[in-house]
């Protein structure tokens, strides 16, 4: 076939397979009728509400208002909606303009004979180290370690499936180290970001062997939490999250008084929300500052859980009127926090651990742009970049330091 035709019939099927990609896009958001949304219902919400407010006026007493309650939190949500499927179309589109680019790469490989490379997972990468380990090993593990591999089972794709078989329990070391020796190679391990993968791997083969064991079990939430971040697949974070928030709860209400108990739970608590609908996430919310305070009620030294609790006054002091709304709606509590509280958590991360990390001089420098002290934003900006890039939140502070030192030159 000659390079031109070749070169046309390439253009021709990504030109296709985009127009596709739309029109599928276009059908899903807009046509199907259980996913979207009927706009003139939705633009006749104004009136709705102005309606709802006179009917209010109009009727006084308990029953009245408990009506325009219920009204307004349909308001409310229906609002909610259309901001979810709002990001979700801007998601679809995002990965649409990503895939275009690579189909000409593609289809030159399928032309030329070629297989494509599959993206493996941290988990899968995991799986296939595990099960490299038990066929040079020689030896073969008892039906009751495959069942019990299947309590922990991870989620997996259609492709990763087929290319990796499910693994089978390994644990190697069971008779050579104790719990005191395996939570210290743990922690050993975890202090490297590489090293992350390697300590769930560890606590993954002890699992059995130290299940009842409250500082094993804290440290595995903690660990599940990694490895929702390492993660690049949607549902292998949400698995990971929700183990890991189920281990956390199993840690508090076997050590209340633990506050690393109460600290990973709370950290679980936050990466679940980020799958939920914003009422879960207003309830997660609450959850996540409730076991904070106790947390610090049991370790009032440790620089992370003021770095947390910062976070979180910054989060709330942001709340859009819609969110607020909501949660006074839901919960009869409106959650409040200013700049000035996040400002004087970060502070106390400085105090107690100088350097502490790239995105608290990121957010001191936020709190103290939005006060309007400029001086005191540049200097925590340029601290922030004499820090080393270590993991993807440092990647990601730094460009956010880049483009506020911009802004504070003008």
């Amino acid at each position: 076939m000659p390079h031109s035709t070749n070169k046309e019939l390439i253009l021709g099927i990504m030109v296709g397979t985009t127009g596709i990609s739309l029109l599928l896009l276009w059908y899903r958001k807009i046509c199907k009728p259980r996913t979207g949304m009927n706009l003139s219902k939705f633009l006749s919400l104004g009136n709705t509400f102005d309606s709802m407010t006179l009917q209010d006026e109009m009727h006084n007493g308990q029953g009245a208002a408990a009506i325009f309650q219920g009204r307004q939190l349909q308001i409310l949500e229906k609002l909610n909606e259309l901001l979810t499927n709002m990001e979700e179309l801007k998601s679809e589109i995002r990965v649409l303009k990503e895939a275009i680019p690579k189909l000409e790469e593609y289809i030159h490989g399928e032309l030329g004979g070629k297989t494509t490379a599959h993206k493996i997972s941290p988990q899968h990468r995991a799986r296939k180290r595990r099960l490299a380990t038990v066929q040079s090993s020689g030896t073969s593990n008892s039906s009751e370690e495959a069942e019990s591999e299947g309590e922990y089972i991870t989620a997996n794709t259609d492709t990763e499936e087929q290319s990796f078989p499910v693994s089978v329990a390994l644990n190697t070391h069971a008779e050579e180290l104790n719990l005191d020796s395996v939570l210290q190679k743990v922690d050993n391990l975890r202090s490297n970001e590489s090293s992350k993968m390697e300590s769930f791997e560890l606590l993954y083969d002890y699992k059995e062997k130290f299940r009842d064991e409250v500082e094993f079990i804290w440290r595995f939430s903690r660990a599940y939490g990694d490895m929702c971040e390492l993660s690049t697949n949607t549902q292998e974070k949400k698995h990971y999250a929700n183990i890991g928030k189920t281990l956390g709860e199993k840690a508090i209400t076997r050590a209340p008084m633990n506050g690393h108990c109460h600290l990973w739970y709370a950290v679980l608590c936050g990466y679940v929300s980020e799958f939920e609908g914003l009422q879960n996430k207003i309830n997660y919310g609450y959850r996540f500052k409730e076991h904070l305070d106790k947390a610090i009620q049991f370790l009032p030294e440790e620089p992370f859980l003021y770095y947390l609790t910062g976070r979180y006054c910054y989060s709330v002091s942001k709340l859009s009127w819609i969110e607020k709304k909501m949660a006074a709606t839901l919960f009869g509590i409106i959650p409040s926090s200013t700049v000035q509280e996040a400002l004087q958590n970060f502070l106390k991360v400085e105090e107690l651990h100088p350097g502490f990390s790239k995105s608290n001089y990121m957010f001191l420098a936020k709190c103290y742009m939005d006060l309007q002290q400029i001086d005191n934003a540049r200097k925590f900006c340029d601290l922030a970049m004499l820090l080393p890039c270590v993991t993807k939140e440092d990647e990601d502070a730094q460009n956010e330091v880049k483009t506020m030192s911009t802004s504070l030159k003008r």
